[in-house]
């Protein structure tokens, strides 16, 4: 019984740091056109703070359900946890000062969204981007 609990155990510690290595990226569709974005446009957009691009062509926000992708982006776009972001976006909506991204229910949702909609920008890890989308920004 101790046995196959040490090999489940050993198993998950080796596992754990191929977790560890996400690599969200902030993605558009190829149909966007155009698009640049810096780190702090892209920061400003998932904050509320910004609806349009540097140049004024509005765009909407794709999220991911709660969990590692979204936590990981947000985490490393705005150094804020996922109870910061939640407590700070609801503020926003509340105060009617920003609209809260589309919500995908999950991965496969927000691939179609962002491989068939123009100005729609969102983010998925590195290994879920199609060849329909084009990526905008790398988060280090």
């Amino acid at each position: 019984m101790l046995r196959p609990l040490l090999h489940l155990l050993t198993t998950l510690a080796l596992l754990a740091p191929l977790a560890a290595t996400a690599e969200p990226v902030i993605v558009t569709s190829l149909k966007s056109g155009p698009i640049e974005l810096t780190r702090e446009q892209a920061e400003k957009l998932y904050l509320g703070r910004s609806t349009t691009l540097a140049d004024g062509t509005p765009v909407k926000l794709v999220d991911l359900p709660a969990g590692s992708t979204r936590d990981e982006l947000y985490l490393r776009l705005t150094n804020k946890n996922p109870a910061q972001i939640v407590a700070y976006r609801s503020r926003q909506v509340f105060t009617g000062r920003a609209i809260p991204p589309l919500e995908a229910e999950n991965v496969s949702e927000a691939r179609q969204w962002l491989t068939d909609t123009p100005h729609l920008i969102g983010y998925l890890d590195r290994a879920d981007v199609t060849s329909g989308m084009r990526i905008l920004l790398r988060l280090p």
